[in-house]
């Protein structure tokens, strides 16, 4: 008999077989066309990934976008090392948007199925989802994918370079390649030591084959890979020449500014510009289906004339704080689809009178990024041209071309730096405006911006998720029976249906119950369920997804269990994990590294943590006090197991990164609804973490040899549960929602 589960799963393994697209296997598919690579006078591009000078400066093809995470470094490490070339000769550049660029890994880990589970359905799923995302051309930065994804790739390009390169050297030199080798952007014969530079060998090289089987370097070659690189973005940060979406200035650019409906799905209905579109500096202010736009010289005298006109808004359905709570309460009643049932965890529990129940929930959240939402457009009769920071730009042109009715062709996506994304970034919506907005004055460029208000009010936001546990222990206090059910709702097709507006998603969705499913803890019988509640607004994606709230909930709730038996929360944990495995080394240096069990000052407690995901395993210890009812994070120290570190530097930025950012969730975020609006509308009561809230944070990196690991997303899951734990141990207080309490 096949499960429903299995049924469902392998359907939709079995579709993505029938799918046509590119499998990334073979060596000429990972290299690509060099004409994706636009060059200047003087430049060679050897394949879709790099492009070689006359000086010998190698150009990199980035194509994941900057958040901050560090991608365009590390994307550039891979070429440098395979094409061994020096780091002062290594630039980065943007390529335009192509399908051959789609993020495959990031559409395979949606398969839901164990990282350890290689067998037939779970290898199919994963092959099918890839070609779904070749096909779609899903050229999109997210997941924590993007080195996972350019692992293969880029130093194939790297290495076929580097192969191509050798060849034309040898040739140039008039000796046989198997006398020559490469150094530091240069083709060397080891006898005469004569040599040759890459930039004088570019064009000569690219008239050859690519190589038919890619000659990559031993690992025990690498000079550049597990290195501290410095960031090719820094210097620009620095000294302010970078631009980010909001710095764009093309030539006669004006701006534009938008109020929409303060209740969420509200619609115009008539709007009244008045005196307003007299005001200074004020060019036209027009309308959509659900705001108001006024376009002027400068953003100061958009926002001034926006604010004065007169809107009418349809009210949608109200909702609130309770008319969710309920749509959730009903969802836990409901059966739900069992992502993971092993052995008989349902029906022991029914037998059992020993059951430990807890019920957990968490808030919706704004993703708040110091960067509000924006968007420049210029549209002419035979282009669109849009620049913007955004995690998706084959998405933003196709639903561009829709907006404007040109041809994809003619569409072009600029990709901005970005000041903070956490998913945010993928939302078209500042999209549509901003090209209504250039619609409305035809050949001038406009820069829309939200105001702080709109970009928090406005946002698809995490949503909330409620979780509950029912367990049963043995006699020596293991884990025997573990049911969790979950009620949450789907942000892929939430995300879809303004990706794909016309393709219908369904079925189980992983990102609900990711960090709930397959766990490392060892436990005899597990049977994980959700049910899938509809939300009356947009959801979307949120720094580490669904891990960002069931990391919560499974961290604090196994620090229940181990309270309930008396155990040291840290050692509880241990036990339940197998000796040698990845987790189980994560922990034990965590307990050394954070002198796990000795004297803290007095009215200090810690609190661990630890978690899986996007194939990286992270575990915190947070030292934490009390002050005035108030928490205050003092140390934070964290040891992640990512299986290989391209640029420890950024690894451990990214712990940071994560830690900070998952602190502000756990100590103050949350979104409220009244009467269909959003209560939040700017930072004094959407609080973000300062200076003075940050902790001492300390960072150890394994590098154990297991397949690469992200690390944008996996510093921020931990976090709420160390700390939360340790604030039971100072008050006795079980915080089983967030933000946390005292």
């Amino acid at each position: 008999m096949v499960s429903r589960r299995k049924f469902l799963i392998t359907a939709a393994a079995a579709g993505g077989a029938l799918l046509v697209g590119y499998a990334a296997t073979r060596s000429r598919e990972l290299l690509g066309d060099p004409s994706l690579l636009a060059t200047q006078e003087g430049e060679t591009a050897l394949n879709a990934w790099l492009k070689i000078d006359a000086e010998g400066t190698v150009s990199v093809a980035v194509h994941r976008a900057e958040m901050g995470q560090g991608i365009y470094t590390g994307l550039a490490m891979l070429v440098a090392e395979e094409l061994d070339v020096a780091w002062e000769n290594i630039r980065y550049e943007i390529p335009l948007p192509d399908k051959f660029y789609a993020n495959i890994i990031g559409f395979a880990d949606a398969a839901p199925f164990d990282n350890e589970d290689h067998g037939f359905l779970a290898e199919s799923a994963r092959w099918g989802f890839k070609q779904f995302g070749a096909l779609l051309g899903g050229n999109f930065t997210g997941g924590s994918s993007g080195i996972r994804d350019a692992w293969e790739p880029l130093r194939a390009g790297g290495a076929a370079a580097r192969d191509m390169l050798l060849r034309a050297g040898a040739e140039r030199l008039g000796v046989p390649v198997s006398e020559c080798t490469t150094d530091s952007g240069e083709v060397v014969h080891r006898a005469s030591h004569r040599k040759v530079s890459y930039g004088a060998l570019a064009g000569e090289a690219a008239r050859l084959s690519p190589p038919q089987d890619i000659p990559y370097k031993l690992e025990s070659e690498y000079k550049v890979i597990g290195q501290p690189m410095p960031r090719l973005d820094i210097p620009a940060k620095v000294n302010g020449s970078a631009t980010f979406g909001i710095d764009v200035r093309p030539e006669g650019l004006v701006f534009a500014a938008v109020v929409a409906s303060p209740k969420i799905g509200g619609q115009l209905k008539s709007f009244d510009a008045g005196f307003a579109q007299d005001m200074p500096g004020v060019i036209k202010i027009i309308a959509t289906d659900d705001s108001v736009i006024a376009i002027a010289k400068t953003y100061w005298e958009a926002k001034k004339a926006v604010g004065q006109v007169i809107t009418e808004f349809e009210d949608p359905e109200p909702f609130d704080n309770d008319s969710i709570a309920a749509i959730y309460a009903q969802g836990m009643e409901e059966d739900g689809f069992a992502f993971e049932n092993v052995g008989d965890a349902r029906d022991n529990l029914a037998q059992s009178s020993a059951v430990i129940r807890a019920d957990y929930t968490a808030p919706m959240l704004a993703h708040a990024c110091m960067e509000p939402q924006n968007c420049t457009a210029l549209i002419t009769d035979a282009r669109c041209d849009v620049w913007a920071g955004n995690q998706a730009p084959l998405i933003f042109r196709d639903l561009a071309a829709g907006a404007t009715g040109l041809d994809k062709e003619k569409v072009f996506i600029h990709t901005q730096l970005m000041g903070g994304a956490f998913g945010g970034r993928g939302e078209p919506a500042v999209l549509y405006q901003a090209i209504a907005a250039a619609q409305a004055v035809k050949g001038t460029p406009v820069q829309l911006i939200w105001s702080r208000e709109e970009d928090i009010q406005k946002d698809a936001f995490r949503p909330i998720a409620h979780s509950r546990f029912e367990v049963t222990l043995d006699e020596a206090g293991q884990i025997e029976n573990w049911y969790n059910k979950i009620a949450a709702p789907s942000p892929t097709q939430s995300v879809m249906s303004r990706w794909l507006p016309n393709i219908p998603f369904g079925g189980p969705d992983r990102t609900c119950v990711d960090g709930a499913i397959f766990l490392d803890y060892k436990m005899a019988n597990r049977c994980v369920e959700q049910t899938a509640v509809e939300m009356p607004f947009p959801i979307g994606f949120w720094r580490s997804v669904g891990h960002s709230f069931h990391a919560f909930f499974t961290e604090s709730f196994m620090d229940e269990l181990a309270h309930s038996q008396k155990q040291d929360p840290l050692q509880f944990r241990r036990q339940h994990l197998a000796d040698g495995s990845r987790s189980a080394a994560v922990l034990d240096l965590l307990a050394e590294k954070s002198q796990w069990g000795d004297i803290l000052p007095p009215g200090h407690a810690t609190g661990v943590a630890l978690h899986e995901s996007f194939h990286s395993i992270v575990g915190q210890v947070a030292e934490v006090e009390v002050v005035d009812s108030q928490i205050k994070v003092h140390r934070v120290v964290c040891v992640i197991d990512c299986g290989r570190a391209i640029n420890p530097d950024s690894v451990i930025a990214q712990m940071e990164s994560g830690i900070v950012y998952g602190l502000t969730a756990a100590l103050y975020g949350r979104i409220d609804m009244k009467d269909g609006r959003v209560m939040q509308d700017n930072f004094p009561n959407y609080r973000m973490a300062q200076m003075r809230d940050t902790p001492k944070i300390e960072t150890y990196v394994i590098n154990s040899g297991a397949p690469i690991g992200g690390v944008g997303e996996p510093g921020t899951p931990p976090i709420a549960p160390a700390v939360s734990n340790a604030v039971y141990v100072l008050t006795g207080k079980r915080n089983r929602s967030l933000p946390l309490e005292v």
